[in-house]
């Protein structure tokens, strides 16, 4: 769920750039509509990201102690972070930068130098769309990727996937390389597929398949909450209930509660 600042009710958005002119430049721009956190380097944007919460980040590419390409890479691979919508500046305005830079996972590029409203409007679409995609699943549960809409090949592909993460679904060690080795895909191509076909990367794809697994076998009755958290492949019944209320917000057990009688959400 995207997160917000419990006073101002303000989306919280993260910037990383060592050129603090241009940090402070952005902040003009973003802080009449959201909650600015500035930073200088990589490293500092990573471990702010793991101590708070944050809706959004925006990073240079260029800076000390960690990348920007480094930065995102260790986002983009973490479960509990690769949700989180990072937007990469930069200087270069190569054809191969830009895609060097989507393939690291970065949802959008945008090169130096701007224009305010560009980034301003390109924000607030990635949230948007970011709250849509968390809307739809909240709304149906139990759903899985749509395939209509697209063409005959990305239907066999989403197939393919959600196949895999279903039958490998027990599996801890289910992870992004091992899709793309049963794919036959590099890394990046998995991740560039998958987010434009389902506007979700497979790590988060793998996670709300889970979940939604879980919302069948909860209905079901058959199996007690730690059961279903191994039948899915989380490392405890408590990281489950936690992933499963921080998505659904509520409970597994509450949720089984509320639906029973066929009032599923909807």
């Amino acid at each position: 769920m995207l997160t917000s600042n419990f006073e101002t009710g303000k989306s919280i958005i993260l910037l990383a750039d060592d050129h603090v002119d241009i940090l402070d430049f952005i902040a003009d721009n973003l802080e009449e509509k959201y909650e600015v956190v500035k930073v200088t380097n990589g490293q500092d944007a990573l471990e702010y990201v793991y101590l708070h919460n944050v809706d959004l980040v925006v990073s240079d590419i260029m800076m000390p102690r960690m990348t920007g390409f480094e930065f995102c890479i260790k986002m983009k691979e973490d479960e509990n972070y690769n949700h989180i919508p990072f937007i990469m500046l930069t200087a270069k305005t190569s054809l191969q930068s830009k895609i060097e830079g989507l393939e690291y996972g970065a949802d959008a590029y945008i090169e130096k130098p701007f224009s305010p409203n560009f980034l301003v409007t390109q924000i607030a679409n990635l949230l948007r769309n970011r709250k849509y995609i968390q809307d739809h699943f909240q709304r149906t549960p139990t759903s899985i990727v749509d395939t209509s809409g697209h063409n005959k090949a990305d239907q066999v592909l989403i197939n393919k996937i959600n196949k895999l993460i279903l039958e490998n679904m027990a599996d801890s060690t289910l992870s992004v390389d091992m899709l793309a080795d049963r794919l036959h895909m590099s890394r990046p191509t998995l991740y560039r597929r998958t987010k434009a076909l389902s506007g979700l990367s497979p790590n988060e794809l793998i996670k709300l398949t889970r979940l939604k697994k879980a919302t069948r076998l909860l209905l079901d009755g058959e199996y007690m909450i730690y059961e279903i958290a191994d039948i899915l492949g989380f490392s405890t019944a408590s990281h489950f209930s936690r992933n499963f209320q921080q998505h659904y917000g509520v409970s597994p057990k509450d949720y089984a509660t509320k639906n029973k009688y066929g009032d599923h959400y909807a």
